[in-house]
């Protein structure tokens, strides 16, 4: 059955705070619609009449509780186990041609149990697809994507993506290995952060060597050794220990001291802070830096309460760019290595994002 709106994925748990998000988004773009989900589903539904409009108003790149957006083509709720290809291309028949396939489920306990059915039936819909005209013979980056998402064997959502205006990987999670010698799972965090908050020319001009970081909050230092890792320069600044390995890097100072309190001697190029504290205050002393040109860019996690959490995002968002008093690019999401917390970058969009030169060191 043909359906129109937003096929959205996002962490197991947190469809509430996503559908709530979407609701509020489409009211201001002045799109009337409704979400539909349950909870632990790993996805939300945006049902609308013009989905195409929808997904104009709604930027990927805007969202924050989303790993992924897609626009939603069909419905298929009766597929039969026997022949699923059938329908699936009944469904697809005018939606023109798309430069490759990517064959998914929900992240979700429901979900997962699906991967093997998902990868033999995209073996056999791929041949089909290039002979029904719908599929390009080899995959074309240029083209939007074609995703099948399966929530059970008999049901299936059909959506598309552009690739500018979408997570590049399946299910939106980028496979990040944890190497053995980082201190702390947190480490992917960061990475992560990098990877997705920033794109590939900001992460070439924003991380240079000699440039000079702080990481509040560090130990045992995680994002502190992420940053070595980019040839950073690193203040680590925490009355807690750090692990031998981070120290080892040769690019990371261990200051003890509280995060919270501690400001740099001289303005920096990037703070990272990943401390457990209550949202608004850290969102507050986030804005004091911003402000104050203690730093250039910043990449900091926002705990979040348990109810009300998409309330509590927007509420912390508006007093962290209200507190700063400069205009700043702002990207916020819930990444796949978070938990109860979305990750925020910042940066001032008049700064000429460029390393600081470097002090004599007497």
């Amino acid at each position: 059955m043909t359906a129109t709106g937003l096929l959205c994925y996002c962490r197991q748990g947190f469809e509430p705070e996503l559908a709530a998000e979407l609701t509020e988004r489409a009211a201001m773009a002045g799109i009337a619609g409704y979400a539909r989900t349950k909870r632990d589903a790993g996805h939300v539904l945006f049902l609308c009449e013009d989905g195409a409009m929808l997904d104009r108003a709604l930027p990927f790149s805007t969202l924050i509780f989303a790993r992924q957006k897609l626009r939603l083509l069909a419905e298929l709720p009766r597929l039969d186990p026997n022949d699923r290809i059938t329908p699936m291309l009944a469904a697809l028949a005018d939606s023109g041609s798309f430069g490759e396939l990517v064959m998914e489920h929900p992240d979700s306990e429901a979900g997962k149990p699906l991967a093997g059915l998902a990868r033999s039936l995209g073996n056999a819909l791929r041949p089909a697809l290039r002979k029904a005209g719908l599929l390009r013979a080899q995959d074309d980056a240029r083209l939007p994507r074609l995703h099948v998402c399966l929530l059970a064997g008999s049901h299936a959502l059909l959506a598309s993506s552009r690739p500018n205006d979408s997570a590049p990987w399946p299910q939106g999670i980028p496979r990040l290995r944890m190497p053995p010698e980082a201190p702390s799972r947190s480490a992917l965090k960061l990475e992560e952060a990098l990877l997705v908050l920033l794109d590939a020319e900001e992460r070439a001009r924003l991380l240079k060597e000699g440039m000079v970081a702080a990481d509040l909050g560090a130990a045992p230092g995680g994002w502190s050794w992420v940053l070595a890792r980019h040839l950073l320069r690193v203040s680590a600044i925490d009355n807690g220990p750090l692990r031998q390995s981070v120290l080892d890097t040769g690019r990371v100072q261990h200051l003890r001291a509280d995060g919270f309190s501690w400001q740099p001697p001289h303005p920096l190029d990037w703070m990272v802070c990943d401390m457990v504290e209550q949202p608004r205050r850290v969102a507050e002393r986030m804005a004091t830096w911003l402000r104050e040109g203690w730093c250039r860019h910043a990449i900091f996690n926002l705990k979040l309460p348990m109810k009300k959490r998409w309330q509590e995002t927007r509420l912390c968002l508006e007093l962290f760019a209200q507190q700063a008093q400069k205009p700043l690019t702002i990207r916020a999401r819930q990444l796949y290595h978070d938990r109860e917390e979305i990750t925020v970058f910042a940066t001032p969009i008049t700064t000429r994002n460029v390393a600081l030169p470097r002090r004599r060191r007497d």
